[in-house]
């Protein structure tokens, strides 16, 4: 069995007033995840205490694989710097360069990591259409005890025509990836839609925000290939954030010599 979670972790603040990162790492780690993905984690900003999000995470569950990928670069206090998009992905180690995103964390090593940037709301050269963030994705090849396995995390824009953007092009990119692929995240879409529209399978049938009293699901898994889930997905109170974060276990079907 493979256990899977994905928190939208708001930079770890708890009811929108204060940051408590070691009681998010602590809620974390009672999970017993194999590969956490992760979506609004800050690295470096001043509003967290200037930490290493993605790294004290890491450190509090003891895992041993880890990539932060920043959609925003610079200090969030500077709006001019907010639009740059992610070059490359931001490590434990990496320069000191303050940045907001997502992150990967694994207990079982990685192949291969494969950021990517998805296609925003502004475009170089043509006038401004709203204010949104950038976007980014992060794939991994883990190398799990039951075989290999493409995980993936992404936010997506809250924007319906670019959201669906987004999409396409992350699924264009995992066209021949290799499967069995697990896509975790807060989708910002509601309920299957996100499965419609992939062809994908959604393996969370429960809702997960707002954090206190659930009434949508927008955070999602999907999976593609020789993987099934092994019992319901949870929906699990972390005491942080204003989205629950999602648990799914799953079963890998390939042999383990790899997916074909």
């Amino acid at each position: 069995m493979i256990r899977l979670v994905s928190a939208n972790v708001q930079h770890g603040l708890v009811d929108g007033r204060r940051l408590d990162l070691e009681r998010l790492g602590d809620a974390l780690a009672g999970l017993g995840a194999d590969v956490v993905a992760l979506q609004e984690v800050d690295h470096l900003q001043a509003r967290s205490g200037g930490e290493a999000q993605a790294q004290r995470l890491a450190e509090a569950l003891g895992t041993t694989e880890l990539r932060f990928v920043a959609a925003l670069s610079g200090p969030l206090d500077q709006p001019s710097r907010r639009r740059r998009a992610p070059r490359s992905a931001v490590a434990a180690g990496s320069p000191a360069v303050p940045g907001y995103g997502i992150a990967l964390l694994s207990r079982h090593p990685v192949r291969a990591w494969h950021p990517m940037r998805l296609p925003g709301l502004n475009v170089p050269g043509l006038p401004p259409l709203g204010v949104d963030e950038p976007r980014a994705a992060l794939a991994a090849a883990v190398a799990t005890p039951e075989g290999p396995l493409t995980v993936v995390t992404t936010h997506l824009s809250q924007a319906d025509p670019w959201k669906w953007a987004q999409l396409r092009r992350l699924q264009r990119r995992l066209r021949h990836a290799p499967r069995p692929l697990v896509l975790l995240g807060d989708l910002n879409t509601r309920d299957a839609v996100p499965a419609r529209r992939t062809g994908w399978r959604e393996l969370v049938h429960v809702p997960t925000y707002p954090r206190g009293r659930p009434r949508i699901l927008i955070d999602h898994v999907l999976a593609d290939g020789p993987v099934t889930a092994l019992g319901a997905a949870r929906a699990v109170d972390l005491g942080v954030s204003d989205h629950r974060a999602v648990v799914v276990d799953l079963v890998l079907e390939h042999d383990h010599e790899g997916a074909r």
